[in-house]
């Protein structure tokens, strides 16, 4: 799948924060700790009011900056974020936890968000979600007036409708600690002295995930259908350079150059407005001097909560390994019993391949007789290209596969007219997000053989619009049957089941997918820069 934990070499980030910002950010804005093999994440659940936790945290495990580290390199490192229920539970005030945006405060298992997310409709959870519904989420309380006509400072307002509907997961989850390690002695020994300090203050792992970093032979992680992960990442500048650089080049390009503000709140975004975080009244001025939080530069008597801070999406993702290839092998047998004189060439694999967008290793499918995007230098795959000089009419990877549909690129333009196309691109290129995911469970023995183990992607990003960056993709390149001139066809590697069509010359192939990935979980995280989580300390 098109998200993952590295940046291409499996084991740097592709940009850097200049200084002072670098010392202000968590590291995982700029790193997926490519060089830590070996992770967990540990959904908390608050019991009481207080910071007093955090300050007992960073006594074992100090949260890690964007700063370069010293030589040697670290063997650990973690990273924090808390969903808005947890940030009610430590009392942050009612001003604050208002100023986040509507996404975030409504919770992931709002409603008209599993809609659009695909994973809920009419009152009953999809397919595309774990048996019996998700098992953890923030669990966001619902406050929605009942039906019937309301009045808001003497003024009739339009009828609300009925009341939301109101999910609960069995499980709650406040705060999302990450942490990173060199080996799983290294981890385990790390994460027993971390409850030892977290659990005098009522503080509980509810949930917890293995995470799992297994570098190919051209160093990029493989998710657990066995294709190369975590490529294509977008490059974030700043316009004039003052906050990043990028590790790669002086210039991003327009491919992958995205605006620091689509990451990382206070700064200009793709709209050339600086992207709107949290504030705090300046009625406790003393906590945010001590916790020094920057005065916002626009809304007088408030204290900028978000800047240097980014809110992270993480959905915990089954993958039913086994039912991916017994349906690639079915539907090879299929074509090739229909068609017995012109595909001898269509395998399991090259069903795989389309459906994907990529080969294994990571590489670009084109129109032949090309076939692969060739490799870029040190063998990694290319991911400068762009759709309409690669394969314009989506003969090679197609329309409907899951890279395409993730990160269409130029794709979606009207014409071939180079500024049409230059447009298209900018326009997606609004919609980025920075993937930081990683998979967990084990590796499967028999690809064909389901042994019952869990396992499957933690998928995680970072943006700071989740409704124009995450649930976009989701909603209207994922999940939209109507994507780039297909008709009834939805994601085949992550909707629901259905048809896919593949190109070919002169014909084209179908092919019938099932639902290969299953929602087990998932919230609306508030990732904090250090100043913010100091503050947070101090409540």
């Amino acid at each position: 799948m098109d998200g993952g934990p590295v940046s291409g070499d499996g084991k740097s980030a592709s940009w850097k924060l200049r200084p002072p910002v670098d010392a202000l950010t968590q590291a995982l804005v700029v790193t997926g700790f490519g060089g830590l093999p070996t992770g967990r994440a540990l959904f908390l659940e608050l019991s009481a009011p207080g910071g007093a936790w955090l300050t007992a945290l960073s006594t074992v495990a100090p949260i890690t900056t964007a700063e370069p580290p010293g030589q040697p390199e670290p063997d650990r490192a973690a990273a924090i974020a808390f969903t808005w229920t947890g940030l009610k539970t430590m009392g942050l005030a009612d001003t604050a936890l208002a100023s986040f945006a509507r996404p975030f405060r409504e919770g992931m298992m709002q409603e008209d968000r599993l809609r659009r997310l695909g994973d809920r409709r009419g009152g009953k959870w999809l397919e595309t979600v774990i048996a019996g519904g998700p098992q953890w989420s923030g669990n966001t309380p619902v406050h929605q007036p009942t039906a019937g006509p309301a009045t808001i400072s003497g003024f009739d307002v339009a009828d609300p409708g009925p009341p939301e509907e109101e999910i609960w997961t069995p499980v709650t989850v406040h705060v999302l600690l990450l942490l990173y390690a060199s080996s799983d002695q290294v981890i385990e020994s790390w994460r027993t002295q971390i409850e030892a300090q977290l659990t005098p203050h009522g503080v509980r792992v509810a949930h917890s995930l293995p995470l799992v970093l297994d570098p190919n032979h051209i160093g990029v992680s493989s998710e657990h259908f066995g294709f190369a992960d975590g490529l294509s990442q977008p490059h974030p500048f700043d316009e004039g350079g003052k906050v990043t650089v990028d590790g790669r080049s002086a210039h991003p390009g327009p491919v992958h150059g995205v605006p620091l503000g689509e990451f990382l709140f206070g700064y200009r975004n793709g709209h050339r407005e600086a992207a709107p975080g949290p504030v705090v009244a300046d009625d406790d001025q003393r906590r945010a001097v001590v916790a020094e939080l920057a005065p916002h530069p626009t809304a007088e008597g408030f204290f900028d909560l978000g800047l240097n801070g980014s809110y992270l999406v993480a959905r915990q993702l089954k993958q039913d390994v086994a039912a991916f290839w017994n349906s690639m092998d079915a539907n090879a047998a299929k074509i090739r019993a229909q068609d017995p004189h012109h595909s001898a060439h269509i395998t399991p694999d090259w069903l795989a391949e389309r459906v994907v967008g990529r080969s294994r290793d990571g590489h670009l499918l084109c129109a032949p007789p090309v076939n692969y995007l060739p490799a870029a230098a040190g063998g990694l795959p290319d991911s400068s290209y762009r759709f309409h000089e690669s394969d314009a009419a989506g003969v090679g990877c197609p329309p409907g596969s899951h890279v395409r549909r993730a990160n269409p690129r130029d794709a979606l333009s009207p014409s071939a007219d180079p500024g049409a196309r230059e447009t298209a691109l900018a326009a997606v290129n609004n919609h980025r997000i920075l993937r930081r995911g990683r998979k967990f469970g084990t590796k499967i023995g028999d690809e064909r053989k389901d042994d019952k183990d869990d396992r499957g992607l933690l998928f995680m990003c970072l943006n700071t619009d989740i409704a124009r960056q995450f649930e976009f993709v989701q909603q209207t390149w994922l999940l939209n049957s109507n994507f780039a001139t297909l008709l009834d066809e939805v994601d085949p590697l992550v909707g629901e089941a259905g048809r896919m069509t593949i190109r070919e010359q002169p014909l084209r192939r179908t092919l019938h997918v099932e639902t290969f990935v299953k929602m087990a979980g998932g919230e609306y995280f508030f990732l904090p820069s250090l100043p913010a989580l100091n503050y947070l300390a101090l409540l």
